[in-house]
């Protein structure tokens, strides 16, 4: 796989490369430079990396024939003791087979000490590890995950989960409860694993949280399923979530959630602006919160009992908006909330949901953390190009500043980064002004983000 990822590497850098000779002007032949540079440290490490595979293969192959050799020497002692020829038997025994078994032992050590080495391409055995990797790439189902210890995994899960959502510990708290006493078999094993509702404004971390509890239950972002609630406002848009009956326009098709859930069983399926939908949406939803499964347009039992199901809605946000910045107010805030979603869903639909969960609106301190978080992660990408970024604190305090809105959340917060954070970064790297081992210093000048 090493090697592999290295090939397409040089691939890749031949392509631009033969792309640039093309072109005349400063930055590109800049970028050729660098490009014959890195081709040359690749074509390095790819000649090392095929000379380690042919010496780890040459001894794999070596120790298989050892083994054939000595299995074929056992047959031959098993035969010569059944012709009673106790000479030759003693022979082979003791002579020729403890010396291949000698040869043997010696090989497995020298072979267990390159497998000992973190810089191995090759194992002569297929570890539990290797299976669960493989597994986990042709279903979509985490196996790998699942060789730890699920136990360990679901005792940090809140922890986990508080390090990509901010601001929102009552509802994480909520939410980890919730799955432990899933998985702990004190909840039917007939339904889905959970069911939430998440309540709150715009831009507060209800999607986050749902992308995060998808990576550390099944492994990926990948893991969730988004439905978007708006487009089924119709009555006939039903027959698009399960797939339409026999002889209906797009049958063949199947349904935009049983396709979904087929593909990927385990996933954390989100229900987007809930409130939105027709009611005969609810029917379906009623089935699979009730029996864990549901069929579809042609005929299969689609099954959601390896599946965590969240609703967002933003019924009540006002209320949640005025109101959830007090803790005096707290019970009058949830009393608000609870009689908006009682006058809008019925009451047998509330009944089947696990848990509702309100989500309060973000302050500047909670956005502060936020900004460190995307910053953390936009360090990490520019790592893959081999540039450092460092903000400073200042820079932090007024990307801040002018993403601040109680009403949206952290949305404009984001959007403040791409614009006056990211897209100059981008630009200044397509310019050719920052090439790799350089340091982009972030600051502010005259109201304004300046790159040094």
């Amino acid at each position: 796989e090493e090697i592999d990822e290295i090939d397409r590497k040089i691939l890749q850098l031949e392509m631009e490369k033969l792309s640039l000779g093309r072109e005349s002007d400063s930055a590109s032949q800049e970028r050729l430079q660098r490009i014959e540079r890195e081709l040359a440290e690749l074509s390095e490490q790819q000649s090392t990396l095929n000379a380690q595979w042919q010496q780890e293969k040459g001894a794999i192959d070596d120790l298989s024939s050892l083994k054939e050799e000595i299995e074929r020497v056992q047959l031959q002692v098993e035969q010569a003791k059944r012709n009673y020829d106790l000479n030759k038997a003693a022979e082979l025994e003791y002579g020729t087979l403890a010396s291949l078994q000698k040869q043997l032992q010696d090989k497995e050590m020298q072979l267990a000490s390159v497998e000992g080495s973190e810089k191995t391409l090759l194992r002569e055995e297929v570890s539990e590890d290797d299976i669960a990797e493989v597994i986990a790439k042709w279903t979509g189902i985490p196996v790998a995950r699942l060789v730890q210890s699920e136990m360990d995994k679901l005792l940090r899960l809140e922890d986990d989960l508080h390090e990509r959502v901010i601001g929102q510990d009552e509802a994480v708290t909520a939410v980890a409860d919730a799955i432990q006493r899933s998985r702990a078999g004190l909840s039917d094993p007939q339904r889905p694993i959970a069911s939430f509702l998440f309540l709150g404004p715009t831009g507060v971390g209800k999607t986050e949280l749902s992308k995060a509890l998808a990576n550390r239950l099944f492994d990926s972002d990948d893991a969730m399923v988004r439905i978007d609630m708006s487009e089924y406002m119709e009555k006939h848009t039903v027959s698009r979530l399960i797939g339409a009956p026999p002889g209906y326009v797009g049958y063949e098709a199947g349904g935009q959630l049983t396709e979904a859930v087929r593909r990927r069983p385990y996933a954390v399926i989100l229900f987007d602006e809930v409130e939105k939908a027709h009611p005969d949406v609810f029917n379906v939803m009623l089935q699979i919160l009730d029996d864990g499964r549901v069929t579809d347009g042609q005929g299969r039992t689609v099954d959601f009992t390896n599946t965590v199901l969240i609703l967002t809605s933003n019924i009540g946000s006002q209320s949640i908006l005025e109101l959830a910045g007090d803790p005096g107010r707290h019970d009058e805030m949830t009393k608000r909330v609870t009689e908006a979603l009682r006058g809008h869903f019925r009451p047998e639909f509330l009944n089947r949901l696990d848990d509702q969960i309100i989500f309060r609106s973000l302050d500047q301190n909670e956005l502060r953390q936020i900004v460190r978080l995307q910053v953390q992660r936009l360090e990490h990408r520019l790592e893959l190009r081999k540039l450092a970024l460092k903000l400073s604190s200042d820079a932090a305090e007024w990307l801040v500043n002018i993403g601040y809105d109680p009403t949206y959340g952290a949305r404009p917060l984001k959007r403040a980064i791409q614009r006056e954070l990211e897209t100059p970064i981008a630009k200044a790297i397509l310019s050719g002004r920052y090439g790799e081992g350089q340091c982009i210093d972030v600051g502010v000048e005259s109201e304004r983000l300046v790159l040094r």
